[in-house]
Formats: C-alpha cells, structure tokens, sequence
C-alpha cells in the first residue's frame, strides 16, 4: 500500500475519531435522561472505539520508524502492543458494564424507550461507517487495526441490542431487556478483549505461533545426511507476519556450506520461514531455560 494510501486511511480515521467522541457524549446525555443504562454502555463502548482508533493510528505509525542501533529489529511490535491496550480497554470496561447492570438490577429506574432507541439507533450508523473505514485501512493484515475494527463491529452489535431493548421498553414496559442488553454486551466485549489479547501476548512472550509445528521442524532438519541432532530450535513472531527461527544444528561430519543451504532452502520451500539462523557444529552448548524438543 503506497504512503498517499496510508495517508487517506490515516485521514478517514481521525474523522471516525471525532465523529465517536461527538457520539459518545450525546449517548452519555441521552443515557441520564432517559435513565437507560445500557445506552451509557453504548456510549462507553463508542468512547472506547475512539481511543481503539488513536491508539491504531499512533502504533502503526511508530511501528514504521526505522531501525536503530539499540532498536535492531526496528518498532514493528509497537502495533502489537497496541492491539494489547485496545484488548486491556475492551475486558476493563465490560466488566464495568456487568458491574453496573447489576448496582441497576438491585435499584431499578423507569427508562424512556424512544431516546433510547433514536440515540442507538444513530450510533448503528456511525459504528457501521467507522468499522467499514477500520476494516479498509487494514483489518485482515494487522492485529492492531484488527482490535480496532472489532470495537466497531461489537458496538454496532451493542447498538443493535440497545434498539431492540428500546422497542420492548415502548411496547411491553419491560425495563429489565434494558439491563439484559448490557450483560449480553459486556459479555461480547470481555470475550473479544480476551481473545485479543491472548494473540498479542502470545507475540510479546515470543510464543510459537500457531501455524507452526516445531517438532515436524526438528525432524525435518534431523534428516539430512550431516545431521546428527538439534538443539535450541526456536520459532517466534517479530509481528503478526514475520516468522524468525533459529537452531543450533550438530553435523557428522565437518560443517559445510552444502548442508546449511539445504537446510535453510527446504525450510524456506517446506515451511514458509525465510528468517533463519542456523548455527552448525561437532559440539553443542546446553544453555539454561530452554525447552528440549523430543
């Protein structure tokens, strides 16, 4: 994607961020007016979209910055790590709707059903918008737009309850959908935010990503002909798509450059890994706190 193109994303979503704020305060004065809890839930839930969008947009911006001399691997994590704040945000704040629901099921308050249900219903289009917007500027390639996307899905789906709680509210009287569209939403919201942040930590702590199979790895390159054994074979994610793997590789015979570039072409034809450093040797080291792999 070319830089004018970043530019024009980077442009949509300042505007998705304002629009969000603007929102969420008008859902925050309807909320106390009507006596509805669970459009105060949409309006921190939009609240929440707003700074998921800053925080995508300041992340991926430091995460192009090049690299440096105490920075080797450059600030391509920076995106992770915001993805991890956007799912911290997401989990703190459902569990303070959920809080909230119940303080309000305790004390019940009579609600006004058609604020509710105008004011959500104008949140659906703007959330709608702004996950379309999200979703364009890199949703399918980058774990931190991602979060960011998901604030707008999931709150578009807690406007959705919020109408239909609204509806009930003004046909039946039946105030208690008002405090059940908060506990289905906070739900939703703490599910996502814990999804999310698995996947970011699991980058953080250098976890073997998913997709790979680090013992199909060691027996791959065990059978080469000069191969006698691997030791310290480690796999981990720099970001969501760059995979880095390193071995320590002990050869029958001398080391030659033949077996290293056998090895490292089949990993890269076999395995997709690209970013490798294989250390060939007659003798082997046994550091502390590694994992051995059978």
């Amino acid at each position: 994607m070319t830089h004018s193109h970043h530019h024009h994303h980077g442009n949509h979503l300042g505007w998705a961020v304002l629009v969000n704020v603007l929102l969420s305060v008008a859902q925050v004065i309807g909320g106390v007016l009507s006596g509805s809890l669970s459009l105060v839930a949409d309006a921190l839930h939009n609240l929440s979209d707003a700074g998921a969008l800053v925080i995508a947009l300041v992340a991926q911006k430091i995460a192009k910055k090049p690299a440096s001399m105490q920075l080797t691997y450059g600030y391509q994590r920076a995106e992770i790590i915001g993805a991890l704040l956007n799912s911290a945000s997401l989990i703190i704040i459902g569990f303070y709707l959920l809080s909230e629901a119940i303080a309000r099921f305790i004390n019940p308050e009579p609600i006004n059903g058609w604020i509710v249900v105008w004011l959500a219903g104008l949140a659906l289009v703007v959330d709608v918008i702004t996950a379309l917007i999200t979703y364009a500027a890199g949703a399918k390639t980058s774990l931190n737009i991602r979060a960011a996307f998901i604030h707008n899905v999931s709150d578009a789906a807690a406007s959705v309850g919020v109408i239909i709680a609204g509806t009930l509210i003004i046909l039946y009287q039946w105030y208690v959908v008002d405090l059940i569209a908060t506990v289905i939403i906070s739900g939703y919201v703490i599910y996502h935010g814990l999804a999310l942040s698995k996947s970011s930590i699991a980058i953080l702590m250098q976890a073997t990503p998913d997709n790979v199979d680090i013992k199909a790895l060691k027996a791959f390159i065990e059978q080469h002909d000069n191969v006698e054994a691997v030791h310290h074979l480690h796999a981990w994610q720099l970001n969501e798509h760059d995979c880095i793997l390193e071995a320590q590789v002990k050869v029958k015979n001398s080391p030659s450059q033949a077996t290293l570039n056998a090895i490292k072409l089949g990993l890269e034809q076999q395995f997709d890994l690209t970013h490798t450093t294989i250390e060939l040797s007659q003798t082997l080291s046994e550091p502390d706190n590694c994992v051995s792999v059978n």
